[in-house]
């Protein structure tokens, strides 16, 4: 009897066809692991003052639990399509759900900061692989010519987590405590542990090959070394720190080194043979820009809002609502058109409305109405809708059934290094553009000191000091508006109706 994956790659079944009941029930399992994983990336962020506190600790150690998170989970990506193609996709993610479990409870019972940290990394090895092995199940299901939709229903989450992540911290730790913002994953994990033996489609290893041994070695601690690096540039003010060039050298000396070893081996960790699919290769690039624009300015608004505006992180992320509506709204409409017309049109929509939306953000200022922030906002949001999971997708419908584990993982390995690189790169402008304007500094340095002793500064002092701070931020959005003003170029290029070439 064929399988569900093998029924859904049935070439003789045309490209109108719709979302069966068992394909969306698929998809709604994965984005409860999802959900979970991308949460607890940004969750934590509005708990680390609580951290500081609660375990006596600086800022510096206390931000290693976001550190050790981030770095877990991208040195784990490279294993994921090795790891599905050898013992399953369905059988690896529902071990990857029980170990981002497992190291929820013991970050709850945490007794100091190092052992804070220790857990954070057993949670960031659970969660580096749920994605991947996510987009490959459900690629798989859906086949070739259903991808966009079903990419746009696992993108919510992705679009959602860094708004609902601060408001989910907060509410958590005022209401009940710190130990629930990681306690609240382990009956969302159940939940989709059980729902996902009972949904997701049996599938077994689909290959012998060795494990990449000297691949791992080399590529994992690169990327994971080449993040930190990138992730230390904000810290440490500047590029040329110790700090900043050593891991970033050694990670781009290992990854080069990767390079070399992958194109002589026969069965290398990540398959960089995919680069040779046109239409792969150009959603990379379209990744990679879009990625380091859109996570790098992902940071500018909220900080903006708290800040210069002086807005309660509560209060911070209700204002950060609107862009997620935005995705909302546009995400199913792109995923369907994406499917029908193919995904070149639609990211080069997308990519123009995030242009438009940037392009008004580089004339915000301090006292910019909130209505013409909150448009901004909507715009930004349908725009993200109709570019991230449509460039997902556009990259995974020309694989085979066997290469779609190492596209995935290749494809979230670009994601991982765009956020981080776009994340350095906008938090240093900002930091800079302010440094420069000595009244902008104090106002700023007086926001997060939160009423404790400063420099006193007159009224229009103060109102000078906001102009400038204010002009810091929108200038800080022209190097965003530049990246995707950029990415409109391979946008262009990409194949504009979906072409289903397996193996192409």
């Amino acid at each position: 009897m064929s399988s569900p994956v093998e029924l859904n790659k049935d070439p003789a079944i045309g490209p109108e066809r719709g979302l069966d009941a068992n394909v969306v029930k698929i998809a709604l399992v994965l984005v409860l692991g999802t959900i979970m994983a991308i949460l607890d990336m940004t969750v934590v962020n509005v708990a680390l003052s609580t951290f500081q506190r609660e375990f006596h600790t600086s800022y510096a150690i206390a931000a290693w639990t976001m550190t050790a998170y981030t770095l877990a989970l991208a040195a784990v990506i490279p294993l994921a399509g090795w790891a599905a193609d050898r013992f399953g996709a369905r059988r690896l993610y529902l071990a990857a759900l029980s170990l981002f479990i497992v190291g929820s409870v013991l970050c709850s019972v945490a007794w100091n900061i190092e052992s804070l940290i220790a857990f954070r990394v057993v949670q960031g090895c659970g969660g580096g692989m749920i994605m991947p092995l996510g987009m490959t199940i459900l690629t798989r299901a859906a086949g070739p010519d259903r991808i966009g939709r079903v990419m746009a229903i696992l993108g919510i989450p992705m679009l959602l987590g860094p708004i609902c992540g601060p408001i989910l911290g907060g509410w958590l730790i005022d209401s009940a405590s710190w130990h629930w913002i990681f306690l609240i994953n382990v009956p969302v994990g159940l939940l989709a542990i059980v729902a996902g033996a009972f949904v997701l489609p049996r599938d077994g290893a689909s290959t012998r090959e060795p494990f990449d041994f000297l691949g791992m070695v080399l590529a994992s601690p690169g990327l994971g070394l080449l993040l930190f690096g990138f992730s230390s540039i904000p810290s440490a003010g500047t590029v040329v720190a110790v700090r900043v060039l050593v891991p970033i050298g050694i990670g781009v000396l290992l990854l080069v080194g990767f390079v070399v070893h992958a194109l002589r081996a026969a069965h290398p960790l990540i398959d960089l043979s995919l680069f040779r699919n046109r239409q792969l290769l150009l959603a990379a690039l379209i990744m990679l820009l879009f990625g380091a624009a859109f996570f790098g300015c992902t940071l500018l608004m909220p900080t903006y809002y708290l800040q210069l505006r002086g807005e309660s992180p509560l209060h911070t992320g209700v204002l950060l609502i609107p862009q997620g509506i935005g995705a909302m709204l546009a995400m199913p409409l792109a995923g369907k058109l994406t499917d029908r017309i193919g995904a070149g049109r639609i990211i080069v929509v997308g990519v123009v409305l995030i242009a438009i939306a940037m392009a008004s953000f580089t004339q915000i200022g301090w006292d910019t109405p909130y209505a013409q922030i909150i448009a901004g906002q909507l715009v930004m949001g349908a725009g993200l809708g109709c570019t991230m999971m449509p460039t997902m997708g556009a990259a995974l419908q020309t694989l085979s059934h066997e290469q779609t584990a190492r596209g995935s993982t290749l494809m979230n390995i670009v994601n991982q290094v765009a956020g981080s690189i776009g994340t350095a790169t906008i938090s240093i402008t900002l930091t800079k553009l302010i440094q420069q304007h000595e009244l902008a500094a104090a106002v700023i340095a007086a926001r997060l000191s939160q009423g404790a002793p400063g420099p006193a500064l007159s009224p229009e002092q103060r109102e000078s000091g906001l102009r400038q701070a204010g002009e810091a931020f929108g200038h800080t959005y022209i190097v965003g508006l530049i990246l995707i003003a950029i990415a409109f170029v391979p946008a262009i290029m990409l194949a504009r109706r979906s072409a289903v070439r397996h193996g192409s």
